[in-house]
């Protein structure tokens, strides 16, 4: 069963940051998007890689490396398209976090940080998705396909009996909720205004 699980949240991991990269590049705009949780998202996944490979969790390694990579880019095209270099706070801060964390205490150190990880990660999205009217840029699909990605690592880890991977998903599947009902409750408004 969770090979299964494994098998379908890397599928999911592949593909829930791509609606955002598209939109994106098809927009060159990056209203409502956060660099920050681009760049954050990007150093969480790739401290997940590191985590999949030292507890033999192959599944979770690909899928993390991949979305890695989407948000990095997604992050690059976030500035070129008009978000500020500033902008960027928690990620150097996370990045550093990471590292103490994995170098001081190991596996269980970089585990229990990255379970909160996904909190660092997507505040600044759900925060910027709360004050900002505008939201444009912002793609549902990434954040519908992130809620049902927790959802299923939730399931996977409650199922392998790991706390980390556990708590990370809970977080990963509350805070892109969260962004879904912020985004869903902006187009409504502007959709009522239009009326």
């Amino acid at each position: 069963m969770t090979s299964i699980l494994g098998a379908v949240g890397t599928i999911l991991g592949l593909f829930r940051a791509l609606p955002q990269l598209i939109k994106l590049l098809r927009a060159q705009e990056a209203f409502g998007v956060s660099v920050d949780t681009a760049a954050t998202s990007a150093i969480c996944s790739f401290g997940w890689v590191v985590y999949g490979v030292l507890t033999d969790q192959f599944f979770f390694s690909l899928a993390s490396s991949l979305t890695g990579l989407i948000f990095t880019l997604i992050a690059l095209f976030a500035l070129r398209f008009g978000r500020r270099i500033k902008e960027i706070r928690v990620a150097p801060i996370w990045f550093t976090v990471l590292l103490l964390a994995g170098g001081v205490a190991g596996i269980s150190g970089l585990g229990l940080v990255l379970a909160i990880s996904v909190l660092a990660a997507n505040l600044p999205q759900v925060w910027l998705a709360y004050k900002e009217r505008d939201l444009t840029d912002l793609s549902l699909g990434t954040w519908s396909i992130s809620t049902i990605e927790g959802l299923t690592w939730l399931t996977y880890a409650l199922l392998r009996q790991d706390m980390a991977i556990t708590v990370s998903a809970f977080f990963q599947a509350l805070t892109s909720g969260l962004i879904v009902a912020l985004k869903l409750t902006r187009q409504a408004r502007i959709q009522g205004q239009k009326a």
